[in-house]
């Protein structure tokens, strides 16, 4: 008998062009090489079309978004009253398929218990409350300081109200011990997030450069890259690339201040993974410890070394296919170390092994099925 399921997304899986919706496309079409028959519910700002989807769904529905003041709410996150839809509740009610919800963004009817009877799993792609309190933290702007620690707020007791409302599925084991340990969460697992690769391509030699990549635009990113230009990148004459979507004007101009440092801004992806395999190091800290960090995942499947701190590995079943650095001299020391080192097959094996376990598309496809229709029978 054939297998239906809704997948109700926060933004249109394609284009994948930012980390947010890797995991949704590929998870759609993990799903549809096993023959899940896919009813898709995508949330977005100008509900545009994608005929790309159509090869994967056997119906996709468009819903747009109550952006700015129309999104609005004093008493639930943003995130989430921007995606109420009361023709997506008529669609989903149309049959008695189970549902899955991507992310926090997509729960209001969940909230609103108008899914009584059904089978219903939320795919938590960040611990959001603790995202958002992170993203005030490092935010300068007044305005927006205050949006996301309201946010943060919200979404805490938000989160709290969802966690023994469905079945959690959550991307990195961190998240599900944050939602053990804050929320008393009875029905969570880790389900590994869904890639763009399937083998390692690593490449033979040695680069000659370090490498930052990511959305520059995201305050936690640009701090990450500030942090780097002035306590290590200042210290050494190791060229140092960085790369991603919309600097602002501030960060272009502490890059000129560096002569072993250039910023390429919105590199095209192909350009983009160039990079990536052709860095000697890939260096990505990071400044939260919620979710998986995709930009790291995808520099261990293409890239040679890489470098973090434990903020931007914990959790993620990567810790030892990483070097771990958490002050600006251990990054320096372990730069100078790796430079000019060759990546080893033994460590390419190794990485090779770990990630095609823990990142393996049709694995995990199976392991969701699993966990779907065992809870639906």
């Amino acid at each position: 008998m054939d297998k239906h399921l809704h997948i109700v997304t926060l933004d249109t899986p394609w284009p994948v062009n930012y980390g947010g919706v890797v995991d949704l496309f590929y998870k759609l079409q993990a799903l549809y090489k096993q023959g899940i028959q896919i009813h898709l519910h995508c949330f977005s700002k100008d509900a545009v079309a994608q005929s790309e989807l159509n090869k994967y769904c056997v119906e996709v529905n468009y819903y747009k978004r109550n952006t700015g003041l129309k999104g609005f709410s004093l008493s639930l996150p943003y995130i989430v009253n921007s995606r109420k839809s009361k023709t997506l509740l008529q669609n989903l009610n149309n049959d008695n398929y189970p549902i899955l919800l991507e992310g926090i963004h997509c729960t209001y009817h969940l909230f609103k218990k108008h899914f009584a009877g059904r089978q219903v799993f939320v795919r938590l792609h960040n611990t959001e409350f603790a995202y958002y309190n992170y993203l005030a933290k490092y935010e300068t702007n007044i305005l927006k300081k205050w949006y996301f620690l309201h946010e943060s707020k919200l979404l805490k007791k938000y989160e709290s109200i969802i966690a023994n409302k469905a079945n959690l599925i959550a991307v990195s084991e961190q998240d599900v011990v944050v939602y053990k340990k804050e929320f008393n969460a009875k029905n969570i697992i880790f389900l590994p997030v869904f890639v763009e690769h399937n083998f390692i391509t690593i490449k033979d030699g040695v680069g000659s450069y370090c490498l930052y990549q990511g959305n520059l635009s995201v305050n936690e990113n640009e701090k990450a890259v500030s942090w780097l230009l002035q306590n290590v990148f200042s210290k050494t004459t190791v060229p140092f690339i960085i790369a991603g979507k919309n600097p602002s004007k501030k960060l272009v101009r502490q890059a000129q201040l560096f002569t072993n440092v250039k910023l390429i801004a919105n590199p095209t992806d192909a350009a983009l993974n160039d990079l990536i395999s052709n860095a000697q190091i890939n260096i990505l800290p990071s400044f939260n410890n919620t979710g998986v960090k995709l930009k790291l995942i995808n520099a261990l499947f293409i890239g040679r070394h890489c470098l973090t701190n434990t903020a931007g590995v914990v959790g993620s079943g990567l810790e030892e296919l990483c070097y771990t650095c958490n002050t600006g001299d251990e990054f320096l020391k372990r730069i100078e170390e790796l430079i000019d080192k060759p990546i080893s097959q033994n460590e390419i094996n190794i990485q090779k092994n770990k990630l095609l376990q823990l990142y393996n598309n049709e694995a995990n496809a199976l392991k969701l099925i699993d966990i779907i229709w065992r809870e639906n029978d």
